[in-house]
């Protein structure tokens, strides 16, 4: 018996131009999608056409989605989960980051080095882990051997690298996630169900 690959293509929402230096998180801010639009084309060139589709609960992945759409590609019916959508900031949400950064410490000037303490009324980088890591489980059994694309956070996907590469959280916040930009992963099974993931794509724009 051969192994068994489910590939994950992770795609980044559109740029916010609304958050003004604030924490936005799981805020339901719009994207742009006029910004870099010539990426949409390149994306919908480059996603296998007899995917999954699915996205967080928030506009801005819902908008992204459709863009890559209008771009060419057949898109399917998506499904919709809060699970892949960004950290929850809590209280910080919609507030300024710098005052928040000066008594905590950013890394690349955007997120915060306590990964394991929650903001008030919301959620940890080990937090966002966890219900990413169940939601990525369970698809990847729903769907087992085929593709799926997710259009999510820069968080989200940090989440995800995270889990493939086995990394602290810290050094996950190294990798850079752009905007609109492509992420693949592959998840790898034996015939005895042994599984690794392999990472075939970072931080791409179309890159086939």
């Amino acid at each position: 018996m051969s192994e068994t690959v489910t590939r994950w293509w992770w795609i980044r929402h559109a740029p916010v131009t609304t958050d003004q230096g604030c924490f936005y998180g799981q805020q339901d801010l719009p994207a742009d999608t006029t910004i870099n639009a010539d990426v949409y084309g390149a994306l919908a060139a480059a996603l296998p056409k007899n995917a999954i589709w699915v996205a967080s609960h928030l506009q801005r992945t819902h908008q992204t989605a459709q863009a890559i759409g209008a771009a060419g590609y057949p898109l399917p019916n998506i499904g919709y989960y809060e699970d892949l959508a960004e950290q929850h900031f809590g209280d910080w949400q919609g507030k300024p980051r710098a005052p928040v950064h000066k008594q905590y410490g950013s890394i690349h000037g955007f997120w915060m080095t306590l990964l394991d303490e929650r903001p008030r009324n919301g959620e940890s980088f080990r937090d966002l882990r966890s219900r990413v890591d169940n939601v990525v489980d369970h698809l990847s059994a729903e769907h087992r051997g085929g593709d799926i694309v997710a259009v999510a956070h820069g968080g989200t996907i940090r989440a995800a690298i995270a889990r493939a590469l086995d990394l602290p959280g810290r050094m996950a916040l190294n990798f850079t996630i752009g905007n609109s930009s492509l992420t693949r992963l592959a998840l790898i099974e034996g015939p005895d169900r042994s599984a690794y993931w392999n990472i075939t794509l970072l931080n791409g724009y179309g890159v086939s």
